[in-house]
């Protein structure tokens, strides 16, 4: 039996505090944040309990993926993790699926929408880690519209305005981690990829009312995706709506995005608006998310003619 390789990459995070200062400057390029800029990220992990569950999770998606994979395949998968700026490094993943001679890999970054600016590095990195000695790879650019993801950001939705008051007169937001606006003037696909996705979920429930946010901008001098899901909240708040759903569609796990951004940043804002937000329950390694990212995998090897 053939062991076909899967490479599922993520973002990373910081495992204990002590790893924040170093996870910051890798993701700054090998700059290090000023002492303000250190204090600002590790109050926002401290606020969510001293550590983002990211890692956890996220070994938890790739064995749960790896089971469902070889629960009814013809050959066998193995999965390799590699993150982006924490260990265990893409560059580490590839070497190990070498070490093992796996000859093929589906490379898959856990983000669904495509970004030559994100998805796109991670597959840079790939290619280079696999360049002088394979395995050879093939690499998934997106899967926004993949029947079972949008199932389940469904299925969460409809959960969610179950808990509104009013229901048909809530606004349901998908939101995204915003990106620097230049890559408008790119032709890159990231925008007009969330907005499908959020669409066919819409279509799917019938929804009246429904719009698109950003969130978790960095840090830069550079304008930024917006508006910002601060703002939105503001503006809805204005158009007289109450309540509000926020669908965080571009993560697929807990993190500091969603753990800080949405329930703490943004839920104290829509108080203070008079707006009842809730938040769709993330993928992470729940059956339906993991049986999507199988199904996305099986499709990339089957196009791959292996």
């Amino acid at each position: 039996m053939t062991t076909l390789g899967v490479l599922m990459m993520a973002y990373g995070t910081p495992r204990s505090l002590d790893e924040v200062e170093a996870y910051y400057t890798d993701i700054r390029r090998g700059h290090k944040p000023s002492p303000a800029e250190l204090d600002d990220l590790v109050r926002r992990y401290q606020a969510i309990g001293g550590v983002s569950p990211l890692w956890e999770i996220t070994k938890r998606q790739a064995e749960a993926v790896e089971r469902a994979l070889n629960a009814q395949a013809e050959d066998a998968f193995r999965v390799y993790l590699g993150m982006k700026h924490t260990a265990p490094r893409i560059a580490d993943a590839v070497a190990d699926m070498r070490r093992d001679g796996i000859e093929r890999a589906v490379a898959l970054v856990l983000a669904p929408h495509y970004s030559a600016m994100s998805v796109g590095t991670y597959h840079e990195q790939a290619r280079e880690a696999a360049r002088d000695g394979g395995p050879e790879l093939c690499c998934v650019n997106q899967w926004h519209l993949e029947p079972r993801f949008l199932d389940a950001l469904a299925a969460r939705v409809e959960e969610a305005l179950g808990q509104c008051h009013r229901p048909d007169e809530a606004m349901v937001m998908f939101t995204a981690h915003s990106l620097p606006a230049r890559i408008l003037d790119m032709g890159d696909p990231y925008v007009d990829q969330l907005h499908q996705s959020g669409e066919a979920v819409a279509k799917r429930l019938g929804l009246a009312h429904y719009s698109f946010g950003w969130q978790s901008a960095g840090r830069t001098r550079e304008p930024w995706l917006g508006p910002d899901l601060l703002d939105s909240l503001e503006a809805l708040a204005n158009e007289g709506y109450r309540e509000v759903v926020v669908c965080a569609q571009g993560f697929v796990a807990d993190h500091l995005e969603v753990l800080y951004d949405i329930d703490i940043e943004a839920k104290q804002r829509a108080e203070e608006l008079g707006i009842h937000l809730v938040r769709t329950r993330q993928m992470n390694d729940d059956p339906d998310f993991v049986r999507a990212v199988a199904d996305v995998i099986e499709r990339a090897k089957r196009d791959a003619g292996w």
